[in-house]
């Protein structure tokens, strides 16, 4: 049986839930909460990981300024509501990590994990409305907002029970880096978007990598661990993310400036000259 190219993401989505499904609990680490970064700066315990989470706030910030201006305009329109949670999500993580790591435990790991979760179904729902423009945006968010919350309350009750799960938390975090490039490659994105995405991805890929590696990068660098290098790389990530909707859409804009000036030239050099009579006594 013939698969139509449309229905790819479908059909990876549903073999990757399939999959995560025989695969059984993925449980978190035991030590988890044992972070490398045990420093005390400003009376702040593991200092670091804390402040480094000040990134996600501005880029949140920042991004919800330049962005909202611009929601009204093609290039953001469609997805604005998606990347309107996903900014806000920004924020919420950088309060929710901050509170998780000044003291590390399950119970404020649920407020680190939550916001994230939503900045990821949020992310989706945008880019899904963007390149599927036969979606509709309003329930995606509110679909993958839903699915969101139940990854991390999955988790936290079952951690709470004794077999704690991650598998729908860490399938809502890989399904972007998934989903987003074959949307964006189906349904003919332009090469920049393509181009910028993938940074990234490429970046957030390394701060996986770093978080996983804590110690390690705390060891060989002495001054920084893996965990506080993976908030700045994240915010990295997120902040490419952003540059690119707000060059999209200020190119858009002017384009649309310029061609609003081409059409009103136009429409002036095509309008009809008022009648002056020929002769200044045709009264008579």
């Amino acid at each position: 049986m013939k698969i139509s190219i449309d229905r790819t993401p479908l059909l990876i989505t549903a073999v990757g839930s399939l999959l995560l499904l025989l695969h059984g609990p993925i449980a978190q680490l035991p030590n988890y909460h044992h972070f490398a970064d045990e420093v005390v700066r400003l009376g702040i315990a593991h200092a670091a990981d804390v402040i480094s989470n000040v990134g996600f706030a501005v880029v949140g910030v920042w991004g919800y300024a330049v962005l909202r201006p611009l929601r009204a305009q093609v290039a953001l329109q469609s997805g604005w509501i998606g990347y309107r949670l996903f900014l806000l999500a920004l924020i919420l993580t950088a309060l929710g990590s901050t509170f998780y790591h000044l003291a590390p435990d399950n119970a404020r790991l649920v407020w680190d994990r939550l916001p994230i979760s939503l900045a990821c179904a949020g992310l989706l729902a945008a880019v899904r409305a963007e390149t599927k423009r036969d979606t509709d945006v309003r329930r995606d968010v509110a679909l993958l907002s839903m699915f969101a919350v139940a990854s991390v309350a999955w988790w936290y009750f079952t951690e709470q029970a004794g077999h704690g799960d991650l598998r729908l938390y860490l399938y809502l975090q890989v399904l972007p880096m998934v989903l987003i490039p074959l949307w964006q490659a189906i349904h003919g994105s332009s090469r920049a978007d393509r181009i910028w995405f993938g940074i990234a991805l490429a970046i957030y890929v390394l701060a996986k990598f770093a978080e996983l590696h804590d110690s390690q990068i705390m060891l060989t660098m002495a001054w920084i661990s893996g965990h506080t290098v993976k908030h700045l790389l994240a915010t990295a990530a997120a902040g490419t993310i952003v540059f690119r909707l707000w060059q999209r859409a200020r190119v858009h804009r002017g384009s649309s400036r310029a061609l609003c000036a081409s059409a009103e030239a136009i429409r002036c050099s095509t309008r009809r000259p008022i009648e002056q009579p020929l002769n200044a006594d045709w009264k008579q």
